[in-house]
Formats: C-alpha cells, sequence, structure tokens
C-alpha cells in the first residue's frame, strides 16, 4: 500500500459468489479472548473483515512465518467459500529496531533493506499460494494515524507523555496499565493470579505471560519498555523517543515530541484505517497473543473504539518441540526449504494439521506430504484421462460450501478443522478410483457423470485449502516441476513392470508375474485388474 493513500479496496475471492451457503451458519470458531469455540456471527451480514498481523521485514523468512500465512489463508478462502465477502487485511511492520539495528550493521539505508524482505516475503507468499490480501499497509504509510490514535488515549487519560526537566516532551509516551482495568481480559493473565482453568492454561503456558520473571525470549523487552521514566513496569510504549543511532529519516515531529512509533501502535492504527471502529476477527501466530495483542486491544478500546470481535491465533512451528525462530537458531529459510522440495508439498505440510495445532516440521512430514501429493494427483489425472477432459477453474472456484461433501464441510466448520477436511478429500478419492477400477471400456453416461462429480468435489475441496493442482500457481509450475517429471518417471517404470507381468502371464510364467504385483504392492502400488488391462493407483 501506498503511503497513506487510500482506495476503494479491490477483493482477491476464489469464488465469485456472493450468495451466502447454507453451511455459513454452522461455522463455529475458537475466541483466545473467551477460551471457547462458539458459533461465528460476523457484524455485517455477508460481509467478513480479517486483520491478520503481517511480517516485520528484517530478514528473510521462514517456514514459521508461513505457517501463520498459510494458516489464514485457508481461514479466509473457507469463510469465500461460504459465500461471504471478505476484506483481509495483512499490514507490514517496516520500520522496528531489528530492521535499524540491522541495516545499520550491513551498512544499508533502513528502508531499503524493510523493502527487500518485504519483496521477499511476497515472492514466498505468492510461491506458497496464498492470497493476496485486499489491503497490505505499511507501518510507515500510516504515522499521522498512529499519532491521531496516540491523542485520543492521552485525552481519554489513559496514556502519558513524559517531559524533560524544563517540561518539554521527550517523544516517549506510554500506555498507563494502572488507569485501564481490562487489561490482560485477552489472554486472561492477571499479575498474581494463577489461570484456574488448566485447559486455557496449556495453552497460555506456551506462549509468554504477564508474571514470566526475566527476558523473554521469543519476544526480547525493548529498550523502551524498560525506560525507568513508566509509571508502572507493565506500561509500554505508544511512541518512542530516538535512539541516538537512529538515521535522521527514521524520526518524525509529533505533538509528543520527535521520535517513532511502538509496535503495538502500528496494528491498532491501521486496523481502524481499514476496517472501521469495530471488525470481526483479528488473527496473528500465537505468540503475539502477549504482549502484542494484550496491548493493542487494551489501547484499541481504551481510545473509545471497539476492538475485534474475536482473536484467533495460529500455533507454532517447532523443530524437536521448540519453538522455531530466528532467534533460536533454528529457523529453516523459504528459499533452503524450496530449493528441496515443492512449493505445493510445502504448503501442504504448513496446512496439515488445524491452525490451533503445533505442527512439528520434520522429514516425516514432507514425506507424507509428497506421497499426499501422488495420491492426489493420480487421481484428477486418471479421472480426467477417463472423461477426457478436466473440469474449468471457473466451474471449481464457483462450487459452494453446499455442494461439497457433508463430511468436509462438518470439519471445516468446526474451528477449521482440516485434518478432519483432509480426511474427507482422501475418502472421496478412494470412492472414485474405486469406480474408475470398475469401468471396462468407456464410460456409461451414469459412470461419467458419477466419475466428473466426485473429480470437481475433490478439487473444490482441495481448492479450499489452497491445494487444487490444476490452479496458480501450482498449474504455471506444473509442467516442468520436478514433481512432474518425477510422476512422468514413476508412471513409466511401473507401466512397464505392469507390461512385463502381462507377457509373463500370458506365457503362463505366475511365478514371475505374482512376483512383479508383489513387488510393486510392497511398494505401496495398488493394481487393478481388468479386462481392458491392468491400471495402477498409489494407496
Amino acid at each position: 500500500m501506498g503511503m497513506g493513500n487510500v482506495e476503494e479496496p479491490q477483493n482477491s475471492n476464489i469464488s465469485s459468489a456472493h450468495q451466502l451457503a447454507g453451511a455459513a451458519a454452522g461455522l463455529n470458531l475458537y475466541d483466545t479472548a473467551s477460551h471457547a469455540v462458539s458459533p461465528f456471527k460476523p457484524i455485517r451480514p455477508g460481509h467478513v473483515g480479517i486483520y491478520v498481523c503481517g511480517a516485520t521485514v528484517q530478514s528473510s523468512p521462514h517456514i514459521g512465518h508461513i505457517r501463520a500465512a498459510v494458516a489464514f489463508d485457508i481461514i479466509r478462502r473457507w469463510m469465500l467459500r461460504l459465500g461471504y465477502d471478505v476484506t483481509f487485511v495483512r499490514n507490514v511492520t517496516d520500520i522496528d529496531d531489528k530492521i535499524l539495528d540491522k541495516a545499520a550493521a550491513a551498512g544499508q539505508q533502513w528502508w531499503a533493506r524493510a523493502y527487500y524482505y518485504e519483496r521477499e516475503f511476497t515472492r514466498a507468499y505468492d510461491t506458497l499460494g496464498v492470497l493476496p490480501p485486499t489491503v497490505e499497509p505499511r507501518a510507515t504509510g500510516h504515522i499521522p494515524d498512529m499519532v491521531e490514535l496516540i491523542e485520543h488515549i492521552i485525552r481519554n487519560g489513559h496514556a502519558y507523555v513524559v517531559r524533560d526537566a524544563e517540561g518539554n516532551p521527550t517523544g516517549n509516551v506510554y500506555f498507563d496499565v494502572a488507569s485501564w482495568p481490562h487489561y490482560g481480559e485477552l489472554t486472561h493473565q492477571k499479575q498474581g493470579v494463577a489461570e484456574t482453568d488448566e485447559a486455557a492454561a496449556v495453552a497460555d503456558r506456551m506462549g509468554p505471560s504477564v508474571d514470566a520473571a526475566g527476558d523473554d525470549k521469543y519476544n526480547p523487552i525493548d529498550p523502551a519498555d524498560a525506560s525507568p521514566d513508566k509509571h508502572d513496569p507493565r506500561d509500554f510504549a505508544l511512541w518512542k523517543a530516538p535512539k541516538a543511532t537512529d538515521p535522521q529519516d527514521a524520526r518524525w515531529a509529533t505533538p509528543f515530541g520527535v521520535g517513532r512509533p511502538g509496535w503495538h501502535i502500528e496494528c491498532s492504527a491501521m486496523s481502524h484505517r481499514y476496517l472501521g471502529e469495530a471488525f470481526d476477527i483479528h488473527g496473528g501466530g500465537l505468540d503475539l497473543r502477549f504482549p502484542h495483542h494484550e496491548n493493542e486491544m487494551a489501547q484499541t478500546r481504551a481510545a473509545g473504539w471497539n476492538s475485534a470481535a474475536r482473536w484467533m491465533h495460529s500455533a507454532w512451528v517447532t523443530a524437536k518441540g521448540e519453538k522455531m525462530s530466528k532467534s533460536l537458531g533454528n529457523g529453516l529459510s523459504v528459499p533452503a526449504v524450496l530449493a528441496e522440495h515443492s512449493a505445493w508439498v510445502v504448503r501442504y505440510a504448513l496446512g496439515s494439521v488445524q491452525y490451533r495445532s503445533m505442527l512439528e516440521w520434520s522429514d516425516q512430514t514432507l514425506t507424507e506430504a509428497q506421497a499426499a501429493y501422488e495420491r492426489v494427483s493420480n487421481f484428477i489425472d486418471r479421472a480426467g484421462a477417463a472423461l477426457g477432459e478436466q473440469p474449468g477453474r471457473d466451474e471449481i472456484s464457483a462450487i459452494g460450501a453446499d455442494a461439497l461433501p457433508q463430511d468436509f464441510v462438518a470439519a471445516m466448520n468446526n474451528d477449521i478443522n482440516v485434518s478432519g477436511a483432509t480426511a474427507a478429500i482422501f475418502s472421496a478419492i478412494r470412492d472414485g478410483n474405486a469406480v474408475l477400477s470398475q469401468v471396462q471400456g468407456a464410460l456409461d453416461d451414469t459412470t461419467r457423470a458419477q466419475v466428473r462429480a466426485t473429480l470437481v468435489a475433490v478439487r473444490a475441496m482441495l481448492d479450499t485449502l489452497g491445494l487444487d493442482p490444476l490452479a496458480d500457481p501450482w498449474a504455471v509450475a506444473s509442467a516442468d516441476s520436478e514433481d512432474s517429471k518425477a510422476s512422468k518417471a514413476l508412471d513409466a517404470l511401473i507401466s512397464a513392470q505392469l507390461e512385463a507381468r502381462q507377457e509373463a502371464r500370458a506365457a503362463k510364467d505366475f511365478a514371475t508375474a505374482d512376483a512383479i504385483r508383489d513387488s510393486l504392492t510392497s511398494a505401496g502400488i495398488l493394481i487393478e485388474d481388468a479386462p481392458t488391462g491392468s491400471t495402477w493407483s498409489l494407496k
């Protein structure tokens, strides 16, 4: 988004249909603030406003970053499939202590570094099939919005300006936590009060705590928040005086002194700018619940605005049980992972569990994703060959939720239960393969209709998860991809084996024929014999 420019948002929808599906009434989603799954009812009928915290563009994206993007992309796609008109806002934090410090150490302009890595994040999103946001505002483009918001909070008595000995504003402004009795309501972590709900406490222990002593390895303390000028240790920076090392073009003049924005104020200002005083869902990673989202909720409401109606958080990607992050040295960069695995496989792996579940990243995770790709592509190719056509993208994207299999709809409506939805996809694939295996010669009209309906349903379900192999970006890359080459090579090898088996059977060399079948079976290949010849599929 340009520097403060506002244009009418253009929707990036996977479905052109805007009629709300009957299935929309059954959608239930978790809310971090209530610790409960409850029916979803939008503020405006037929429309959903979603704000998701995007990247701090200090360096290259890693798999942990992109997992959150994929998780909320799936949520958004399901809303669209239900027929909602979705405004999806994902911000870019392009000014931050880490950006300034790393740029200085590398001899770069801070804004040039931020833009370079912003583009790298965009390439990663595009490569992994994440729909572009309706609006993607940059923090630096919304300084006037932040200043206005801070002035609201000060006037309402919930923030204070730090002044020097002569009474001049220093550039430091802090939120006065003691003045806001609702502080802590998002994460249910009142200082000194233990969480009594054990199920909720398990989730809270996975993230930072209000009562945690010492530095937090996932959310290092902002130097401004460690200032002795604060009235209360819990108070947090809304506006920060510049460090001596900060460049001149990283400072803005305001009524409360020269400085730059605190981290939390950015999202309150940008969500209000594009979604108004009330919107449906605020999303982000689990590690943002505290302090970022707790502080964001407090300052937004203290300004006199409504906060998000529902807060949703995606869990971490873990490596051997530890959160994947740059600060811990176990981050896997997206380019490095994509150098070894296809983008479809990586996307499938990132979205393979429900968004609130921790995702353990391992070779086994990727192996299972590769096997899923082979099962999916094998069925789609096989069904298309039997039909002599593939349904067009317009047909697939126009399929509403009410036309999808009930078990898939039930799973997605159950707080976006992707595991259950995936099970429904593979159940349909098994049924489709079973019908195809019984075919002798050309399809009759009844069987053709059955196969086509299954193929459309499978592709529409996959499309809801961003995984239809014949949609962009997969269709663009599929012809020359390593997966395509591997699939063709596999088909050639197995076809040669089936031909050799057929020759052995013709020669009544049943021992050789059985040995070939057993070898293929042990490799996970299912052989179906018919009068017209043998076909294969992955188990």
